[in-house]
């Protein structure tokens, strides 16, 4: 009777007071059941004793009989409950197919039933003799799947030659002479392969994560890009707003300058003929009193004061000649074109520069690649020629008959740099390939992978076959190179002045680019023992 009981609802089962299964279970004189601790810590909180179920009272404080069917029951319901509890199929385990409503976790697969059974569905195969004969094995989901086709066994075994999963039966025939595994080692080893997969697919999604970013900073540096070529436009077009203002200025200046000359002419002729006027017209006065006189011997006195005129201008040969414009405004615009001509090449070069000199670079000399005669300072920013070969270990990469050296660091993508030539007669920079040949006499050419600016007494040339020959710069002092490789450009300018020297352009650059400096040796006189200085880049606003 009491498993009878065991499959009725939890609610039967429950205290009222906790919710609970019955821990303990007492019974009160009305006949109602609850835990021993819930209805004595009840009756504890209350003044008078009652049951919570009924509200029946108690004088006192009522003795509580412990109800063993009851207590039985529960404890069975609650063995049972723990039971399915385990019972119960969670994630992961093979789900029972028969059972419907609640599943349970099955405990075998029959593999002629191809199906999966609890514990409670699989008693028919332990119990009857036609179902024993059926092959059992460990729980296995997707049942049908792991069944040979051909002859409806299990995928027990693996054929390395085709890579495929076969059963005993198949070793025997079209698999006779391949290789077979269990199932199991090959799992292992593919497990580990998959690993080594699982590393190279994170590595493609980190590299492809790397190039997201990448595209996204190019993103950001051209939106920069544009921002400052915005503002370096604007700085330019307000410049030459000016120049033009100031040229419509001085035009007008000018014209009114004519104009007022002549203005001035003309008020100059007018004041001088109405004195003239007034000259006449006082004689005229004089002529018509004297016709009226019959004094004989005044009017001959007073006529002879008029017989000669006032001295007058011949008036023939005067005129006021209006100014010429003609040519005005054509000598005003070639004038404004050479001024626009000079301030826009002014003005783009200083903003070139600028822009430039954002990708600068921090570079030092290689002492491994000095030639002999060349002294480093300790930074390794500045170099100079001692006049004196030094005993100095062999190594490959240093020159042996080319006075000059590397920098430690090489560079691809845009960089830029400055040395300052202060006070040299002599020397010549840029950049060389890393491959370049360091122990026979070098030859600055782009072609042998030399890409430099030369000077000396000769003036500036950009060493190349054959070299172009750039305007004298005076008081040359500091040298900005810049180098952008994917463009395969090259370009020169003068720091100080902030103008442009000289640009090659079309450059092919298939590795690594050092940055060289040649000091060139110094005369008896000490001429061009300055150093070349690799010097930090001051931008100006």
């Amino acid at each position: 009777m009491a498993s009878a009981n065991t499959s009725g609802s939890e609610e039967n089962f429950s205290c009222s007071i906790c919710l609970d299964v019955f821990n303990r279970p007492v019974s009160t004189p009305c006949g109602h059941n609850f835990c021993r601790t819930c209805i004595t810590k009840y009756w504890d909180e209350q003044v008078k004793f009652k049951c919570p179920l009924c509200n029946m009272a108690f004088n006192t404080k009522p003795d509580l009989w412990v109800n063993t069917l009851l207590s039985e029951l529960a404890a069975q319901f609650q063995t049972s409950i723990r039971v399915k509890d385990q019972l119960c199929v969670k994630p992961g385990e093979v789900p029972c197919d028969v059972c419907t409503g609640t599943q349970l976790k099955a405990m075998k697969s029959c593999l002629v039933c191809l199906i999966s059974y609890c514990q409670t569905h699989l008693e028919p195969h332990q119990r009857v003799a036609g179902l024993k004969k059926h092959r059992l094995v460990e729980p296995m989901d997707r049942l049908e799947d792991k069944m040979c086709k051909k002859h409806n066994q299990l995928l027990e075994l693996f054929c390395q030659t085709e890579q495929v999963c076969v059963c005993q039966f198949c070793t025997e025939g079209d698999h006779k002479s391949h290789p077979v595994v269990p199932i199991k080692e090959e799992y292992e080893v593919k497990m580990a392969q998959l690993g080594k997969i699982e590393a190279e697919v994170q590595k493609m999604i980190q590299e492809r994560l790397n190039n997201i970013q990448g595209i996204k900073d190019t993103v950001k540096h051209s939106q920069a890009d544009a921002d400052r070529e915005i503002a370096d436009g604007v700085h330019i077009l307000t410049a030459l707003k000016r120049c033009i203002e100031k040229c419509q200025d001085d035009l007008n200046q000018m014209v009114k300058e004519k104009l007022k000359h002549t203005e001035k002419q003309a008020e100059d002729l007018i004041k001088e003929l109405e004195q003239e006027i007034e000259d006449l017209t006082n004689r005229t006065s004089g002529v018509k009193q004297l016709s009226h006189t019959k004094d004989h011997l005044h009017f001959l006195q007073a006529f002879r004061s008029l017989k000669d005129p006032p001295p007058t201008r011949d008036w023939t040969t005067v005129e006021v000649r209006p100014p010429s414009y003609v040519g005005t405004l054509r000598r005003s615009l070639d004038q404004l074109e050479e001024t626009l001509n000079m301030e826009m090449k002014k003005l783009r070069d200083d903003a070139e520069l600028k822009r430039f000199q954002q990708y600068e670079v921090d570079v030092t000399l290689d002492p491994d690649t000095a030639h002999p005669k060349l002294i480093l300072s300790e930074d390794g920013k500045q170099v100079h020629h001692g006049g004196e070969v030094k005993e100095l270990p062999d190594n490959p990469k240093r020159f042996t008959k080319g006075i000059c050296v590397l920098t430690r660091q090489s560079f691809s993508g845009r960089f830029y740099f400055e040395v300052q030539v202060k006070d040299k007669t002599g020397w010549f920079l840029g950049v060389a390939r890393e491959s370049i040949n360091r122990k026979d006499q070098i030859i600055l050419t782009p072609e042998n992978g030399y890409w430099t600016l030369f000077f000396n007494k000769d003036g500036l040339v950009f060493k190349d076959y054959p070299a172009v020959r750039l305007p004298p710069r005076a008081e040359l002092q500091k040298v900005g190179v810049f180098i952008d490789y994917d463009e395969g450009l090259v370009s020169f300018y003068d720091v100080e002045a902030r103008v442009h020297i000289y640009s090659a352009t079309g450059c092919s650059f298939t590795e690594p680019l050092h940055p060289i400096l040649g000091p060139w040796p110094f005369d008896y006189e000490g001429n061009n023992s300055a150093p070349l200085i690799i010097s930090p880049v001051n931008q100006t606003d």
